[in-house]
């Protein structure tokens, strides 16, 4: 029985197969198809955008699919939330739906955007957000452009996607408010996790992801420590757990072992060195199982 899987087309498809890739599994996408090919027998790949991708979970369709939060919430999809697949790097941050004014606009505050035209492509969120603040204005379905649109005085305000809002301040255009948060969900239907076999699929593959997506963050070190000066460096190490410890060959030394995040790296390292450690050896990894 083969598991259907849906695959984000656009801003999470790169981030999506580099996961997968890490977590064992090969996704290989033509240019031509929207049936991505790989060497799991099981597992059935098909390409959609991530807007649509809890649309075709709750329809039966997809078994399970990776999307954002924000287009669950805007399709009101009634599906299962298995996994979220957040890391510190930028390709799976954590982002924002923000409302966005030109920077010359007297729009200080949200409240004045009664009886103002906003665009955007997450209408249903916004809406309900706006009803929420007792706001009426008008909301309309942005195809994309959605900047150029409130640049150019077709619309009052707008409602976008941020990571860093960097781009909207190279648009010249200033944050007033965020309306919700979005981070990168493994999804699924009801019908398929009530059937054991694909439930079982289901949530391996949730194993494997989480596990991939925890390891893009850290590294592996390995080194060896004077005994003598062993508790000193421990109580020093930011280690995920406790580190490993072995015995060498040699008398007075011993091998630690650690993984710690990768930011952290280049601050140890020096003071590794300034107490004796010897032989550092820094080393990727492809998965953390918790």
């Amino acid at each position: 029985m083969k598991l259907k899987i849906g695959i984000p087309k656009g801003s999470l498809q790169e981030s999506t197969l580099n996961i997968f890739k890490k977590a064992g599994i090969n996704i290989r996408i033509s240019k031509r198809s929207y049936f991505p090919a790989s060497d799991e027998e099981d597992l059935e790949f098909v390409l959609l955008r991530a807007q649509e991708m809890s649309k075709y979970v709750e329809e039966k369709v997809l078994d399970c699919g990776i999307t954002g939060n924000d287009w669950i919430l805007d399709n009101g999809s009634n599906v299962v939330k298995v996994a979220e697949l957040v890391y510190s790097k930028q390709s799976l941050n954590p982002v924002r739906w923000v409302v966005a004014v030109p920077q010359d606009s007297d729009i200080q505050d949200v409240k004045q955007l009664e009886g103002k035209r906003i665009a955007t492509e997450l209408v249903n969120v916004t809406k309900k957000y706006l009803e929420e603040k007792n706001i009426k204005a008008e909301v309309e379905f942005s195809w994309g452009a959605t900047e150029v649109k409130v640049a150019t005085g077709l619309v009052d305000a707008i409602v976008e996607l941020t990571e860093t809002g960097s781009s909207l301040k190279a648009n010249k255009l200033k944050i007033i408010d965020t309306v919700c948060e979005s981070t990168t969900q493994l999804i699924a239907n009801e019908d398929s996790l009530n059937e054991p076999e694909k439930k079982s699929k289901i949530e391996n593959l949730a194993v494997l992801l989480k596990g991939a997506v925890l390891a893009e963050a850290k590294v592996g070190l390995k080194m060896n420590v004077p005994e003598n000066k062993l508790e000193e460096i421990i109580s020093t190490l930011p280690a995920l757990r406790e580190p490993t410890i072995s015995k060498l060959v040699h008398s007075g030394w011993v091998a630690v072992e650690i993984v710690i995040d990768e930011e952290e790296v280049k601050k140890i390292i020096p003071k590794l060195k300034k107490n004796g450690v010897e032989g550092i050896i820094e080393y990727s990894l492809s998965k953390i199982i918790p």
